[in-house]
């Protein structure tokens, strides 16, 4: 999920929601966990790719 900061009600809305999650199994990890290592690019969708793959 991603969270503008700058949203009207993400402040209030937010602690609701991470405790939700947590409570049902989900883990909250920063963006960059999330992204593979190594020699990828991003293609025009924002898939990771190797190059030459986009």
């Amino acid at each position: 999920m991603l969270f503008h900061n700058a949203a009207k009600h993400t402040p209030e809305a937010l602690p609701s929601v991470l405790e939700y999650l947590l409570q049902n199994g989900y883990s909250i990890v920063p963006v960059s966990d999330l992204l593979l290592s190594g020699d990828y690019e991003m293609d025009h969708t924002g898939r990771m790719c190797r190059p030459g793959e986009a």
